[in-house]
């Protein structure tokens, strides 16, 4: 028997369109399933970095700012508003030699007259070189924070015209009449590169300034940006009844994306002039 020469063609099979669009559907209900699972997570992860890289952004700022205040020179710390934190910050400190070497060699500081030198206890030298009294600090003497012993006012401050190591060390300064001796025979040092510091918040930003050649400062913003996102902040300093110590309470209250971060520190301030 002879077989057909022609060949049976083949039947090809494949998806219909109705098939096509049934399989989007179900996978389209499928994904839609799986991101409301996965959603949640996801928001949870994100909020956390949030609020992490603000409680961050917040504690980097209140350190700097406690580092900051512990180092203030006594009685100067001053809250002019409640966005704003002033204070004159110190490089050092020291003791005055209060009975001359010798009679007459003027190396003790002499508070009946306008003086222009006087000797420190110890060598300048020795002290690490960010602590080193230099030529342009400012000496204070008792400050009290008010009228007569203010350094704000400049009426127990001298700037520094020399300094001379030996044994013990002579500081050169403009020639002042100092209104009170310390009891502890103490002297601080402001340096010349930061004679007041100005913490402000405003705009959403927390600036830290810094005024130089000059004590006078009235809660300046153009200072470099601490901290961003600052939803409010709020400076209380208790101690201006001239208490030994003082305390400041610093709030810092961040925000992004409505992710709410609110930080509360407190700094105890030695004010023992």
């Amino acid at each position: 028997m002879r077989q057909s020469s022609r060949t049976t063609p083949l039947r090809q099979r494949g998806f219909t369109l109705v098939e096509l669009v049934m399989v989007i559907v179900i996978m389209g209900v499928i994904g839609a399933v799986v991101a409301v699972f996965m959603r949640s997570p996801i928001d949870a992860y994100l909020d956390s970095s949030r609020r992490a890289a603000l409680t961050d952004t917040a504690d980097t700022a209140v350190r700097r700012m406690s580092r900051d205040v512990r180092k203030a020179l006594p009685n100067s710390v001053r809250t002019p508003n409640p966005q704003c934190l002033e204070f004159i910050p110190t490089r050092t400190g020291g003791r005055y030699r209060t009975a001359e070497t010798v009679a007459g060699d003027n190396t003790s500081l002499n508070f009946a007259v306008a003086d222009t030198t006087f000797n420190m206890l110890g060598q300048n030298s020795l002290s690490p070189a960010d602590q080193q009294i230099q030529i342009g600090d400012t000496i204070a003497v008792y400050n009290l924070g008010i009228a007569g012993a203010s350094a704000y006012l400049g009426n127990n401050t001298a700037a520094v015209t020399g300094v001379t190591d030996g044994a013990e060390t002579t500081i050169s300064i403009a020639a002042k009449q100092f209104p009170l001796e310390s009891g502890s025979t103490r002297f601080h040092v402001i340096p010349l590169e930061e004679q007041v510091v100005a913490y402000v918040c405003t705009g959403g930003n927390l600036r830290r300034t810094v005024i130089t050649g000059s004590f006078v400062s009235a809660c300046p913003t153009t200072g470099p940006v601490l901290a961003t996102n600052v939803e409010s902040c709020t400076f209380v300093y208790n101690g201006s009844d001239l208490l030994r110590n003082g305390l400041v309470q610093i709030q810092l209250n961040l925000s992004s994306n409505n992710e709410p971060v609110r930080l509360y520190h407190e700094v105890h301030v030695n004010n023992s002039p």
